[in-house]
């Protein structure tokens, strides 16, 4: 296939290149030319969705693989050069277009987020907002804006957390790195509690498989198909980096109480039991986000430990500085002594 591919890459993008070549397909890149050593032989259009698409014009592509499409004036600017030179594309969107993770074993036709005011759009279209203070709500409308331009022809991927060599989010290679190190890690809430990752190369794999066959449709896309709990993610942890990693399992009351935030301090947690600020509700359905239509289309998952020997090996070549998700050492240890001192006095 002829494929463009919309966006950088630095870790989706980078997997799907890798994908497509393996397939041998003809790949085109279009992004702002941030990382063009990464595929420095591959023919790569620099431009800027926001501004200037011209480089699309008068060419045509069989699939189109969009990773960067954060607003809907983004989808029109390629809808208006692209127009009907393409068979099909792939937008990748998140789960967080849903309006809450409330309930467990969320599916495709789970309530949507609210709709953005116009004059929030404009200034997300103007550069005066970030995209990513809407995110969800955003890609809400950017699914939307696909299938008006190419009705049929689009697949949706709701896509949970991605895992793997080159994650900037640092959320699973801060738990890996952190096992490495060894000694006790403070880990929030229950060894059962679950959580829910995926693998990018089986990512790109699957998308490949589905844009060769033209399928079309939503799917949310996160993993596994069976439940993983933190602790057996740990415990993988351990395995593989040959760590002797002792794990302290901190109730989430003490989490909260010392102000240490879900999903960036403590990268993979989002409270069972307590809602998030402005919240009503706790998210319980954070980590039960449904695969079943995936899985069911040919979705497959990659065993975690080899997953995690990818980041393993990857983190080994980064500086401490690039990291930017996790509590510090330093804050870690006040922490477990705070939190014996309090078993200490409960035992008394």
């Amino acid at each position: 296939m002829k494929v463009l591919i919309l966006g950088g890459t630095r870790f989706l993008g980078r997997a799907l290149v890798e994908e497509a070549l393996k397939r041998e397909h003809e790949i085109t890149l279009f992004n702002r030319g941030t990382n063009i050593e990464t595929f420095p032989d591959m023919e790569q259009l620099i431009g800027n969705r926001d501004s200037d698409v011209s480089q699309l014009e008068n060419r045509k592509w069989d699939v189109v693989m969009d990773t960067c499409g954060f607003a809907p004036h983004q989808i029109k600017k390629i809808a208006a050069v692209l127009g009907d030179n393409i068979e099909h594309y792939t937008y990748i969107s998140s789960i967080s277009v849903y309006k809450d993770w409330i309930p467990p074993n969320i599916t495709e036709d789970y309530h949507l987020q609210s709709m953005l005011p116009d004059n929030k759009l404009k200034d997300v279209e103007e550069g005066e907002i970030s995209p990513y203070e809407y995110y969800g709500a955003l890609k809400v409308l950017c699914e939307a804006e696909a299938e008006k331009h190419w009705p049929g022809h689009v697949l949706h991927i709701r896509a949970g957390q991605l895992v793997g060599p080159f994650d900037y989010t640092d959320r699973l290679p801060y738990w890996v790195q952190r096992v490495a190190q060894g000694e006790k890690v403070l880990v929030p809430g229950r060894p059962d509690r679950p959580v829910q990752l995926i693998d990018v190369k089986d990512v790109a794999t699957w998308v490949f498989d589905m844009a060769e066959n033209r399928k079309i449709g939503t799917f949310n896309v996160t993993g596994p198909d069976d439940e993983l709990t933190m602790e057996e993610l740990l415990n993988a942890c351990n395995a593989v980096t040959n760590g002797d990693a002792e794990f302290v399992w901190a109730d989430e009351q003490f989490i909260l109480d010392h102000n240490i935030q879900p999903w960036t301090e403590m990268p993979l947690w989002i409270p069972e039991h307590f809602p998030l600020e402005g919240e009503t509700e706790p998210w319980e359905g954070a980590s039960f986000i449904s695969v079943e239509k995936a899985v069911n289309a040919g979705l497959s998952f990659r065993p975690l430990k080899d997953t995690i020997q990818d980041v393993y090996q990857w983190e080994k070549t980064r500086q401490d500085s690039e990291r930017k998700t996790g509590i510090s050492r330093e804050r870690e240890k006040e922490l477990l002594e705070t939190w014996f001192q309090k078993e200490k006095k409960e035992t008394l």
